[in-house]
């Protein structure tokens, strides 16, 4: 299970809102351009949470380029994982290949500093702040293995091959 605060978006935050274009110069120091996380969305978004805590969002989040910078800093900035109504193709893509934790779910009844927790297992997502619960879009076996590994590249240094069975 993981635990953390929501910072909440809107629909439609592109790669450009999460690594954005004028920091690319960046790219090749992620810690660095990790504390811009964001920052087109939320100016202070990466000074303000806290390791674990979770990017709630509405439909299409990731939408954009193919920057793969965009799911790497979001994780290198201890992001717990991104809830959202739904996700760009490759965005969800990356994320999976370098093991950051994506949650399809229904946000409506999430607030801005609501208090989380995940569970995968069970599938839901408990709103502790509000004493809810919100059923989550099953993660394939295959998925859940890939995230416990630490994402596609890890599965691969461990084991060699894409073998995931």
């Amino acid at each position: 299970m993981k635990k953390g605060t929501a910072f909440k978006f809107g629909d439609n935050i592109s790669t450009d809102h999460i690594a954005p274009g004028r920091l690319f110069h960046l790219r090749s120091d992620l810690p660095e351009f990790a504390k811009h996380v964001l920052e087109d969305a939320d100016p202070e978004f990466a000074s303000k949470m806290s390791k674990g805590d979770f990017v709630v969002a509405g439909n299409n989040f990731g939408l954009g380029s193919s920057r793969e910078h965009a799911p790497q800093i979001i994780k290198i900035a201890g992001v717990g994982a991104v809830l959202a109504k739904s996700f760009a193709r490759i965005f969800y893509r990356n994320a999976i290949n370098i093991g950051l934790l994506l949650i399809e779910c229904d946000t409506d009844g999430i607030d801005a500093g609501d208090e989380l927790e995940i569970d995968i297992k069970e599938g839901y997502v408990h709103n502790l702040t509000k004493g809810t619960q919100i059923k989550i879009t099953p993660l394939p076996d295959v998925m859940i293995k890939l995230l416990n590994e630490g994402g596609l590249i890890e599965h691969i240094k461990k084991h060699g091959d894409f073998d995931l069975v």
